[in-house]
C-alpha cells in the first residue's frame, strides 16, 4: 500500500515537473525571440534571459534524471 501512494506522488509531481518545464520554455523562448527583434537590449533583459535559460536547463535536467517525456504523461 505505501508504494502504490508513492508511485501516485510521483506521478503527481512528475506532471507539475512538466507543466513547469512547458512554461519555463514557452518565457525563455519569448524573451529570446524578444532580444532578437531588439535593437539594443538592456542588461536587465539580458539577464533575465539568462535566468529565464538556466531554468529552463535545470528542469530539462531534472526531467532527464526523472525520465519524463511528454507522450508518458
Amino acid at each position: 500500500m505505501l508504494f502504490k501512494r508513492k508511485g501516485w506522488l510521483k506521478k503527481e509531481f512528475d506532471e507539475q515537473l512538466l507543466t513547469t518545464f512547458i512554461n519555463v520554455k514557452n518565457d525563455w523562448l519569448k524573451q529570446t525571440n524578444l532580444i532578437e527583434k531588439s535593437v539594443d537590449p538592456s542588461d536587465e533583459v539580458l539577464l533575465s534571459v539568462k535566468v529565464a535559460k538556466a531554468k529552463y536547463l535545470y528542469l530539462l535536467k531534472e526531467a532527464k534524471k526523472r525520465n519524463i517525456s511528454i507522450g508518458k504523461i
